[in-house]
């Protein structure tokens, strides 16, 4: 069974934040429970939505990216993989590209649209039974398709933003090099 899912929290300073360090033997250190932990239970602490900041032990340097993005490659080279060969070899082709910035974006806005339609769709399927949940996940419910199409058009919306972004920035551009449409 699902659990209800927890709202969205507000985002939290990196001060208030649980303090890892890193240090030069790979070794992560928990600064709360003055222990050593492992990248799993870094994990862990993510999927409970622990604020965390992972900071290099020598230099204090803020790491939390590199170590999430450890985690990704750990998942990635695990059982199921989220993203295809192709999903991967497209989002390596963005970076260095004018574009970079707006597709950072527009997948951080999308993947936080479809986190949202998840949670609805836990917070409906809470106490279901297995039979009620296929049939609802099979689209015979009625709150599957809308979420979906809800989901589908903020993905839209999202785009058109970008496209719009995009073509100001161009005009901006033309019109400094004294080009005009």
């Amino acid at each position: 069974m699902s659990e209800m899912p927890e709202p969205k929290a507000a985002p939290v300073s990196k001060a208030a934040a649980r303090v890892i360090k890193k240090y030069p033997n790979r070794r992560l250190y928990d600064t709360n429970t003055s222990s050593y932990i492992t990248l799993s239970e870094v994990k862990h602490l993510v999927m409970e939505r622990q604020p965390l900041v992972v900071r290099d032990a020598k230099s204090g340097e803020d790491i939390t990216r590199s170590i999430f993005l450890q985690i990704i490659l750990e998942e990635e080279a695990g059982g199921r993989p989220m993203f295809t060969e192709a999903a991967l070899a497209n989002i390596i082709r963005f970076y260095g590209h004018a574009m970079q910035g707006f597709m950072g974006s527009y997948l951080e806005n999308n993947v936080q649209a479809f986190t949202d339609i998840q949670a609805k769709l836990a917070e409906q399927a809470h106490g279901m039974t297995p039979e009620a949940w296929t049939q609802f996940m099979g689209g015979q419910a009625p709150m599957v398709p809308g979420l979906m199409g809800n989901y589908a058009e903020q993905s839209r919306t999202l785009f058109s933003q970008m496209q719009e972004q995009m073509q100001k920035q161009t005009e901006q551009m033309l019109g400094a090099m004294g080009l005009k449409r």
